[in-house]
């Protein structure tokens, strides 16, 4: 059997934590190992639990969404966390991208979709959902939120990488659309965060759209 993907659920609502324990009871390869009710209780439930996925929402007491993954990866710089959040609190989330969370997932998703973003997120391999990217341009294109520039220009093959990226490919489906290894896909995705300053995929992605070097309305698929 495939290794066990250890998930943390992190949400101040009772009924949403027992409808993802359930969900995620299903699938043979995920198993819930913690909960917790506020932002502060997850903090401490990652420690003490170290989870391969946190699911996090974004919108809780004593400690919000932010907070939290600011002070998971303080502490635990490779938590993979994947936000869970609603359009009604989608403010938080550019904040939630720059802490470095790495994924981001609606709560009215699809179960299937759910169960992909955990097992992408447990392999570093992050894409933006592109609903919650249309709602982020506006705040991408503001005059407060920069990105610094980088010293040393990427190639026209990490353009190529990077527009796969903003579509969401894993390193797997970008090896296969390039006609390269897994490998080479990853030493070119970590050769673009290294020259763009940026922490993760998720992070990459936005900063095509916002340069123009990949189209929010041309998803691809992944």
């Amino acid at each position: 059997m495939e290794h066990e993907i250890r998930v943390l659920i992190c949400d101040d609502h009772a009924v949403v934590r027992e409808g993802l324990r359930a969900l995620i009871s299903t699938e043979p390869d995920l198993i819930v190992v913690g909960e917790a009710a506020d932002g502060e209780n997850a903090v401490y439930a990652y420690r003490e639990l170290k989870p391969d996925v946190t699911l996090l929402d974004m919108v809780m007491p004593r400690m919000n969404g932010v907070e939290a993954v600011q002070a998971i990866l303080t502490e635990f710089s490779n938590a993979r966390i994947l936000v869970l959040t609603s359009f009604s609190d989608d403010e938080l989330v550019f904040p939630a991208i720059k802490a470095g969370a790495l994924g981001y997932l609606l709560k009215d998703s699809s179960p299937e979709e759910l169960v992909r973003a955990i097992r992408d997120v447990n392999r570093g391999e992050a894409s933006l959902h592109p609903s919650i990217a249309r709602r982020l341009i506006q705040e991408l294109n503001s005059p407060s939120v920069t990105l610094p520039p980088t010293q040393e220009p990427l190639t026209e093959r990490e353009m190529e990488v990077l527009r796969l990226v903003a579509k969401g490919y894993s390193n797997e489906e970008i090896g296969d659309a390039l006609v390269v290894s897994e490998r080479t896909a990853r030493g070119h995705v970590s050769s673009i965060l290294g020259k763009l300053h940026l922490a993760n995929r998720t992070q990459a992605a936005l900063y095509a759209l916002r340069e123009g070097i990949a189209n929010i309305d041309d998803e691809g698929t992944a």
